[in-house]
């Protein structure tokens, strides 16, 4: 016989354990089943880990320039990635401990350490066994995407989970895709000591930037010794005695580069073709991601897609907020959506690019009329003192309503103070508001008003 619960859970990610505490708190007998590691990609193959590296990184590349503020270290600087790695390692199993010791401390929630598979809309097996409920909510995420290269089958390549294994450093690592997730992991292993070369199939790195700001990361990364090639139309891989040959055909430079590791960092994929949604009739879309209402809602009455999965959002606060979203609206009466959530995310370079809303080439589509605002890193203060000057910070706003439509700060402390424009934002006030607003000084946030007061068309 079925053991009978209030509500089901797929997944220990950012949405899952949140929203278990939320139904078991209102007095609901929840099952939560996970088939890995407790925490999701965040604590275990995503922010938390790569973070930790980046911050390593960073101290390694500030050691090197510890002469630029005085400071004389003496020998050259080494990386010992043994414990890099060991650093990294106790961050990410520390978080995942303690989201798992929460879970299994919560009164009410049982947990199935296993693969679940729907049996009908109701019931999902684990393992030998086969639980049931009214309200089921799927939060599996995702992985790396790895595209059917010519040749990828013949050579060892690395993924963003892989790549979290080596405590040794490549003698040079090839990252195939340049967006987000490579252009971080290419930093960081240049800082290590690694010689890097980014390929990217399009004509520029991120392209969902502005291409102003596509230019100046890419400048930053090549400032470091990154070689970037672009326009590579026809990638492929081929061993090269011990190494990775990757063909790249680009208009110009070497038809080829050989490398000892290889990265593929060109996208991610759902979890969800292993969960025999067909039997369930819970719909996905032509990439696998689940088919989701604006409360989240598939298809299928009494069923959920949270995360990764459901294609609205690919990052840990997108997840975090579907969770929100959900709960409100189940229970506390609330009528919350994904389409009222503003677009905010990270890219965790050094120096970071902080993004919230519209690009410029988004607010101009459609004959908008818009104001721009910008303020090169080189007149502020901050930057300066602190000697990290590179980047610069941008804010898109409609001329009609004077509201903020989008902003971009690529810069130091770049991540942390978009947050001062992307909660004007979220309050629909005019740009005014933070225009007239005293920040304190010396700050990097403090220039946002004085770009706000230098609008053109």
């Amino acid at each position: 016989m079925n053991e009978k619960f209030d509500a089901i859970i797929i997944g220990a990610g950012q949405a899952g354990p949140s929203l278990a505490g939320r139904l078991t708190g209102a007095g609901m007998k929840v099952a939560l089943a996970e088939r890995h590691l407790f925490g999701g990609t965040c604590v275990n193959t995503g922010c938390m880990p790569t973070k930790a590296l980046v911050a390593s990184a960073k101290v390694a590349h500030q050691a090197r320039r510890a002469a630029d503020y005085g400071v004389m270290l003496g020998s050259a600087v080494t990386v010992d990635m043994r414990a890099v790695k060991a650093r990294k390692d106790v961050v990410a199993t520390t978080a995942r401990g303690n989201v798992e010791k929460w879970l299994g401390g919560m009164k009410g929630c049982a947990l199935y350490r296993g693969h679940a598979r729907f049996v009908s809309p109701r019931e999902l097996s684990i393992g030998d066994a086969t639980i049931e409920a009214e309200r089921i909510f799927l939060n599996v995420g995702g992985r790396a995407f790895v595209p059917n290269l010519p040749g990828i089958d013949k050579v060892p390549y690395l993924t963003n989970t892989s790549i979290l294994e080596l405590d040794t450093l490549p003698r040079h690592l090839v990252i195939v895709g340049g967006s987000y997730i490579g252009l971080e992991f290419a930093q960081m292993y240049r800082r290590f000591g690694s010689e890097v070369t980014v390929i990217e199939k399009g004509p520029r790195l991120i392209q969902r930037e502005d291409e102003d700001i596509s230019a100046a990361i890419q400048t930053i990364l090549e400032s470091e010794g990154i070689a970037v090639r672009t326009g590579a139309d026809c990638i492929r891989l081929a061993p090269h005695g011990q190494d990775v040959a990757v063909g790249v055909d680009c208009t110009a430079g070497a038809p080829e580069i050989v490398g000892s590791h290889v990265l593929m960092a060109v996208g991610r994929r759902p979890n969800t073709d292993d969960l025999d949604l067909d039997k369930a009739g819970v719909a996905r879309d032509e990439r696998g991601y689940i088919t989701v209402d604006d409360e989240l809602r598939t298809n299928v009455p009494g069923i959920w897609a949270l995360g990764d999965c459901n294609g609205r959002g690919a990052f840990t606060h997108t997840s975090y907020n579907d969770f929100e979203i959900v709960a409100a609206n189940l229970l506390d009466g609330g009528s919350r959506r994904v389409s009222d959530r503003i677009p905010c995310y990270g890219l965790f370079i050094d120096p970071p690019l902080g993004r919230a809303g519209l690009t410029e080439r988004e607010a101009r589509t459609g004959g908008r009329r818009v104001r721009i605002g910008m303020r090169p890193m080189t007149r502020v203060g901050r930057a300066v003192e602190k000697g990290e000057t590179q980047g610069f910070m941008k804010v898109v706003v409609d001329a009609e309503s004077d509201r903020i439509l989008g902003a971009a700060i690529l810069g130091v402390e770049g991540d942390e103070a978009i947050h001062a424009i992307l909660d004007v934002m979220a309050a629909k006030a005019p740009y005014t508001t933070l225009q007239q607003t005293v920040h304190i000084h010396p700050t990097v946030s403090e220039l946002i008003p004085t770009m706000l007061g230098e609008l053109r068309q």
